[in-house]
């Protein structure tokens, strides 16, 4: 199951977060002319790939109680960084959000 989230700066669609089989990878729309999602995800015409969670996505969700709250309520595993994306990405501190692409 390859999970894809569009990921939106500053309410622009900016790219696509999908997860993969063995990683991850985030690929800017070719359209997109606004800032870039991080200081570490540079505008790019070519895709990341990640063999792990990306640590900017890592470092948005929540942690502690909140943490152990959402998975119980949600029902979601601890390890599941990209379900827990998915949950509160339209919430993030900051100009980043992702919203699910429901298939």
């Amino acid at each position: 199951m390859n999970r894809k989230a569009i990921i939106s700066v500053n309410n622009t669609p900016a790219g696509e977060f999908i997860e993969l089989d063995k990683g991850f990878e985030i690929k800017y729309f070719p359209i997109y002319t606004g800032q870039p999602i991080s200081l570490t995800l540079p505008f790019s015409i070519e895709k990341y790939t990640f063999k792990s969670f990306p640590s900017f996505f890592d470092g948005l969700l929540p942690e502690g109680i909140m943490l152990e709250v959402l998975l119980k309520k949600i029902k979601l595993d601890a390890d599941d960084y990209f379900g827990q994306l998915l949950t509160v990405g339209s919430d993030l501190v900051g100009a980043v959000t992702v919203e699910e692409i429901e298939k």
